[in-house]
């Protein structure tokens, strides 16, 4: 009987149109720079958000980098240039944001991050982390207060959630807000931050602390200028391997006197941090694969030019090829996801674990293409004025951080088996 159907199937598939050679070939010409065709699942007013965010990076930021990474010097002025051109808090609606799509935001990251991963850093601290936070969480007051300055790039944030003891466990953070002894209506906070993007040059900070008389986590915005000398201070973290054209440092509260008003009202535990994160780790999954694709170019170029072998380009030989195929596979991959995860999120219908997974997808993949991109370059990659170095030593961190790779992981994997393995 099943032979007879195998027959009756045949049959009727023989009975099909045949399709011209001209469709079934069409002659599309490769595109290394976009192998699957993404570009096409964008809309125009995507595509020409991205072109704006290009010109930007390419024009006004690439030539900055260099030096910036060797003077481990962050600019505070690129972000007032980011926000004049509506890049900051791209996604929220009003307070002078721009409102536009996940997908446009994560083409933005993207742009940015080919040419730094810093310096998309300290964009989505501010866009995602501290601007997103108080769009959600945020009351009218605060929304009003602080939104159309951040998005301008006027005011300048940063996020505290890493403490010295706690970074994949945030859960145990040792921060305690409690009554203020001598000020009614204000809490009292201390605590130590670490390894905070902005936090030495930031007016306003996102900081989380447990509630002493609840053990309950909250947020709370503290301005810098609101905080009596001696109460708080934010060292900067130097001598950095990696994200040296952002600036990194701690943020240490003693006793730090913050209006009850500047707490977050409805909002309590990890689910506050956590919201803020995801969004912020959408836009790394994006920004990643525009450093990938950065380094792919970059050593393009370089096997193209560079002649060994009676005068050949290196570009001809097998292991070459394949370094590069294997790079545009994952970067291609990599952009794919990243497109419909975000369609997904404005939908609604995005699944936390979706962003774990490109994360660390995208994370990983970008790190082992680009070290691997290294080997192109032979002895040169380790001089700075060939990038590729500088690429791979910040993708080291954007595996790491937001969520180490093993992390999301074990996120997944409980997702998968409904078992918890953190504890």
């Amino acid at each position: 009987m099943i032979r007879n159907a195998l027959r009756r199937s045949f049959a009727n598939v023989a009975k099909l149109p045949i399709i011209s050679k001209r469709h079934a070939h069409a002659p599309v010409a490769f595109n290394w720079e976009d192998p699957l065709d993404s570009a096409s699942l964008f809309t125009e007013e995507e595509l020409a958000i991205q072109e704006t965010a290009k010109s930007y990076c390419q024009e006004r930021m690439l030539p900055r980098v260099l030096d910036a990474y060797r003077d481990e010097h962050y600019e505070r002025k690129i972000l007032e240039e980011m926000g004049e051109l509506g890049l900051l808090g791209a996604t929220i609606k009003g307070y002078d944001c721009a409102g536009v799509s996940s997908v446009a935001s994560g083409l933005i990251t993207r742009e940015v991050e080919r040419v730094d991963s810093g310096y998309r850093s300290g964009m989505s601290v501010q866009s995602s982390l501290v601007m997103g936070g108080i769009d959600e969480f945020g009351t009218q007051e605060q929304k009003d207060k602080y939104l159309p300055s951040l998005a301008k790039g006027k005011m300048l944030g940063c996020f505290g959630l890493t403490e010295p003891n706690h970074g994949s466990d945030p859960g145990s953070m040792e921060t305690i807000a409690k009554p203020h002894p001598n000020k009614e209506g204000y809490l009292s906070i201390s605590g130590a931050k670490t390894w905070i993007t902005n936090s030495p040059i930031a007016e306003l900070m996102l900081v989380w602390a447990k509630l002493q008389t609840t053990g309950k986590i909250r947020g709370f915005l503290i301005e810098r200028n609101q905080c009596p000398p001696g109460t708080l201070e934010t060292p900067p973290l130097k001598n950095k391997n990696g994200l040296r054209a952002s600036v990194t440092g701690m943020i240490q509260l003693d006793e730090c006197p913050v209006p009850e008003a500047n707490m977050f009202p409805n909002i309590e535990g990890l689910r506050g941090p956590f919201s803020c994160l995801n969004s912020a780790r959408y836009g790394i999954a994006w920004g990643v694969m525009g450093a990938l694709e950065d380094c792919i170019a970059r050593a393009r170029t370089y096997a193209l030019e560079r002649r060994q072998f009676k005068h050949n380009p290196i570009a001809k030989y097998q292991l070459v090829q394949k370094k590069l195929s294997d790079a545009t596979t994952d970067a291609a991959y990599g952009i794919l996801a990243a497109t419909q995860v975000g369609r997904l999120k404005d939908e609604g219908k995005m699944a936390p674990e979706m962003v774990s997974m490109i994360k660390r997808q995208n994370c990983d993949r970008a790190l082992v293409n680009a070290r691997i991109l290294q080997e192109v370059f032979g002895g040169n990659a380790v001089s700075d004025e060939y990038h590729i170095g500088r690429h791979v030593a910040n993708l080291f961190v954007t595996q790491t951080y937001e969520g180490q790779s093993d992390i999301h992981a074990l996120i997944l994997g409980r997702a998968i088996t409904g078992i918890q393995a953190f504890v």
